[in-house]
């Protein structure tokens, strides 16, 4: 969830958002002509980098496959750092747009697809990208259908948004190390299959939270 709408009251919580250099940026941020919707666009385009480069690796070898690699973990990153600022400049900055909520939530599921079916396709298993796409969306869908039903939004785990790119980061800057083994892929494999074990957990852990909950409610 990328936090562009006005709510302040049901937000991913973010160690982050509480420390002094993101407070830094996001005012550096919402003293400019930025908007919180443009960042949020900007991960799009951090993601299609990401997705890209993992695309592209799988066909290269040597350097220029590390340099892709390394180049799609770091917008893997830049991605995320995108969801932190959209949301600080929205509402610390003040700067909330009225179709903040469209934007709050489109780009994460692009992202996701774009970075998730890229590395699968790079891997040679486009069926795994597609598969661990398909459950980070699903993630979402279970998490928006709470909230239009009156709930707080679920960000529970395993695999909420988080946890997916810290995964795919450390799979692929382990890949890197792989020829140390005489390794290739295995990493990365591993890391995907993860992330679409757990977001797919991740779904029914929170569908099967929000059907208590409606149960719940509707036995009262």
């Amino acid at each position: 969830m990328t936090d562009t709408g006005t709510d302040t009251g049901d937000r991913r919580p973010l160690d982050s958002r509480n420390t002094r250099w993101a407070a830094a940026i996001a005012r550096w941020l919402a003293a400019r002509s930025i908007t919180p919707n443009q960042i949020s666009m900007a991960s799009m385009a951090a993601a299609a980098i990401a997705g890209g480069a993992f695309y592209f690796a799988g066909a290269a070898v040597g350097w220029p496959r590390v340099s892709f690699l390394l180049l799609a973990a770091l917008f893997c990153q830049v991605r995320l750092l995108c969801n932190l600022f959209d949301g600080m400049v929205a509402i610390e900055g003040g700067k909330g747009e009225p179709d903040g909520p469209f934007w709050n939530e489109f780009p994460d599921r692009v992202a996701d697809l774009m970075i998730f079916v890229g590395l699968g396709y790079g891997l040679g298993l486009p069926a795994l990208g597609w598969a661990a796409g398909a459950f980070a969306v699903l993630t979402a869908y279970i998490r928006e259908l709470g909230r239009g039903n009156g709930y707080p939004s679920d960000f529970g785990g395993p695999m909420a948004k988080q946890h997916r790119m810290a995964t795919i980061t450390a799979a692929t800057l382990a890949t890197v190390l792989e020829p140390l083994w005489g390794g290739y892929n295995q990493m990365l494999t591993i890391g995907l299959s993860a992330v679409a074990i757990g977001a797919a957990f991740t779904a029914l852990r929170r569908a099967n939270t929000l059907v208590m909950l409606l149960r719940s409610n509707g036995s009262n």
